[in-house]
């Protein structure tokens, strides 16, 4: 009866349960079809989390709405911590900005476990298109307005509003072309099909690398690391713009404390191992350090920050 007694107690409670947590397998709901940036760092994760929780650590693709099916998902699953979400900006940032309506809300649905991994955009074009810097990009299409099609991941995607934002700050006319996923993008701007893209570095470094696209810039303020010799946009000819893509990691709202903790603690120890960030490395990624409140406090700035984009590019999705 005393044991029962002291069992009640939320701190005990709360002690009891992060011991045995988790005692079946985590699921990490990636948003987007497989192939792109967040299927890549999350299945990277996914591995060093599964050494970490003793559990296994399944990625499951459901994507659809620029995110928004996988993230109501997560939303609406069981708050046990065993169902996650592993989502770029779209979903937790920018879609409650550009969509009429979404079937969950970013702000209230989801508890912040971790910052994963911050990204550099690369943009990029054919290798068959006759441009070689961004300064003539912009030129061809102000030469042919509307004639320049640029693909993303979906509607509301970091990608997609990186177009958004280079057609208002340039003054041009390019056309959007949603895909399912940054892959299938990715495959229809080497093929030819569309004539420019701009995407995350995990995905892009391959295809810049090995010569079947060409990169023209970095859309961050920097220049990154993995792709040195690109210049910035902003260096290009488009001062102030700046874009920049980052993963992060949440779990239904009302999920117990003590398996959040578990989990902040588990990502916290991935996140600083030096196998994790040297994977993460190699694709162009840097691993995040914002864990809990401190990743919930950037959810706020990045709401707000990619509120404005929305607004002044005038990007909306029925």
């Amino acid at each position: 009866m005393a044991a029962a007694l002291a069992l009640s107690s939320p701190a005990l409670a709360n002690s009891a349960m992060a011991q045995g947590w988790p005692d079946r397998p985590v699921r990490i709901i990636v948003p987007f079809p497989p192939g792109g940036s967040n299927d890549i760092i999350a299945r990277q994760l996914a591995e060093a989390l599964r050494e970490r929780l003793g559990q296994p650590v399944l990625v499951e693709n459901r994507a659809g709405a620029g995110g928004n099916v996988g993230a109501d998902s997560v939303a609406k699953s069981a708050p046990d911590g065993l169902t996650l979400l592993l989502a770029a900006p779209g979903p937790l940032a920018i879609n409650e900005h550009l969509f009429r309506a979404i079937p969950f809300n970013p702000q209230r649905d989801f508890a912040p476990v971790a910052l994963v991994a911050t990204v550099p955009i690369v943009l990029m074009v054919t290798k068959d298109l006759a441009v070689h810097s961004v300064a003539e990009l912009v030129a061809m299409a102000k030469r042919d307005p509307g004639k320049l099609a640029f693909g993303s991941s979906g509607n509301g995607s970091t990608n997609h509003l990186a177009g958004e934002l280079l057609k208002a700050q340039a003054g041009i006319d390019i056309v959007h072309v949603p895909y399912r996923g940054a892959a299938p993008a990715m495959t229809d701007l080497v093929g030819g099909q569309i004539q420019m893209m701009f995407d995350n570095m995990p995905a892009a470094l391959p295809q810049v690398r090995g010569g079947q696209v060409r990169g023209l810039a970095v859309a961050g303020a920097t220049r990154a690391e993995a792709l040195p010799d690109l210049p910035t946009i902003a260096e290009s000819g488009v001062p102030g713009f700046e874009a920049e893509a980052w993963f992060g990691l949440v779990a239904p709202a009302a999920t117990p404390a003590a398996a959040l903790t578990r989990l902040q603690e588990a990502c916290g120890a991935a996140l600083a191992d030096t196998a994790l960030r040297a994977r993460f490395a190699q694709g162009g990624a840097q691993a995040g350090t914002r864990l809990g409140a401190d990743f919930g406090r950037f959810l706020v700035t990045e709401r707000e920050k990619w509120g404005r984009v929305v607004a002044a590019s005038g990007a909306t999705v029925n």
